[in-house]
């Protein structure tokens, strides 16, 4: 069912119409600076952590598969949890680290902020 096209259109222009009347906050620029931000330092901080993602698998696996304790005391499946383990660890501390460093930048290089 939904709303009539007529009702629904009068509505978004009513409240259009109240919208321009509202001030803007002092703030908003910051803000909309700080969301800008964000949204740049999320992909960076994904590239990065997959990197670091498989930068820790490699070595990990390695020593799954050439060290004899491990060959013989840790099936397959134990393996692959150290492997993948090792592997999501790097992926989250780059991705942490990568956008806490962004965000430390954007407080202290574009607000003025020192920490």
């Amino acid at each position: 069912m939904g709303i009539p096209s007529e009702l629904r259109d009068a509505w978004v222009n009513k409240r259009q119409s109240y919208t321009s009347m509202m001030a803007a906050s002092p703030n908003e620029e910051r803000i909309i600076h700080s969301n800008n931000s964000i949204r740049e330092a999320v992909p960076e901080g994904f590239k990065a952590a997959a990197i670091y993602g498989v930068i820790a698998a490699v070595p990990t696996v390695i020593a799954c598969r050439v060290i004899p304790w491990a060959k013989v005391n840790l099936n397959h499946t134990a393996q692959a949890l150290i492997i993948s383990t090792a592997s999501i660890a790097g992926f989250f501390i780059a991705t942490d680290q990568y956008i806490l460093e962004n965000a430390r930048g954007n407080t202290i290089g574009k607000h003025g902020k020192s920490m």
